[in-house]
């Protein structure tokens, strides 16, 4: 599921330009125009004056963005039922170690991944895209899927029926099941559609990388498919939806405003 968009690296840009204007103006010719008698020449410039206004909320932005939290919008239904198109969430910049903004680099470790967080990490086949999954296996566990089931360390992951339920994809309703999944006493939701589905054979996660899967499992391209996402292209957890957008119907879903998302 990608979500997207160079904003990170245009805010970055945007922060120190203005920033470097504003102080270039300040140590340098605004000094000098102090030193001319013409009322004139002592007018800040509106460049300048633009510059002064926005860097400090820029700068706010940019840091809130960077190591606290950070907007991403849900474009596909891969990860239904939990997370719907046109959900706008939050995620948590902080949780699993403070980075670098633009670059990306961890600079001080908290915690690691855990099976049943829902990460938002850089896709590895183009770095340019962001992807949102659940994490079903973490560094050294053995997974497998196999008749629309997870095997992890050579157990089954227990699937409770919610018997069944209609999505609509690509403008088209389809008949799903809807099972509660656990993973570590972790319960979520899940979509599976009747049928033979692919199989995968028992694989070990190596150190440092992370297996992830869609909860939408019929309809999503996941670590079943491109392999793993290692830890250093990881940038957060989604924890909070602030809005939601319903596409079809053009209104807003009011009530999943506000909603905790639950691992």
């Amino acid at each position: 599921m990608p979500i997207y968009t160079d904003f990170s690296s245009l805010l970055a840009a945007a922060t120190v330009i203005s920033g470097l204007i504003w102080g270039i103006d300040a140590w340098i010719f605004k000094p000098k125009r102090k030193q001319t008698d013409s009322a004139e020449s002592v007018k800040e410039p509106k460049l300048v004056e633009y510059a002064r206004s926005f860097f400090p909320i820029l700068l706010f932005v940019c840091i809130l963005r960077s190591f606290i939290a950070e907007p991403f919008r849900i474009p596909s239904g891969s990860m239904k039922p939990t997370l719907l198109e046109g959900d706008f969430i939050l995620v948590n910049k902080f949780i699993y170690g403070i980075r670098l903004p633009v670059f990306g680099t961890k600079v001080i470790k908290v915690k690691q991944p855990q099976r049943g967080d829902i990460l938002v990490f850089r896709f590895p086949k183009d770095t340019t895209i962001d992807f949102i999954k659940r994490v079903v296996a973490v560094p050294g566990d053995k997974i497998s899927y196999k008749d629309k089931m997870v095997y992890l360390n050579g157990k089954p992951v227990i699937q409770d029926s919610l018997g069944t339920v209609y999505d609509v994809h690509s403008g088209h309703s389809h008949q799903v099941k809807h099972f509660k999944e656990n993973i570590e006493n972790r319960p979520h939701s899940i979509y599976v559609h009747p049928g033979v589905g692919p199989s995968m054979d028992e694989i070990t996660v190596p150190e440092g990388m992370y297996f992830v899967m869609g909860d939408n499992r019929d309809n999503s391209e996941d670590s079943r498919s491109w392999g793993f996402v290692p830890e250093d292209l990881i940038l957060g957890k989604a924890f909070f939806i602030w809005m939601s957008w319903d596409n079809t119907a053009k209104d807003i879903r009011w009530q999943r405003i506000g909603h905790v998302i639950n691992d």
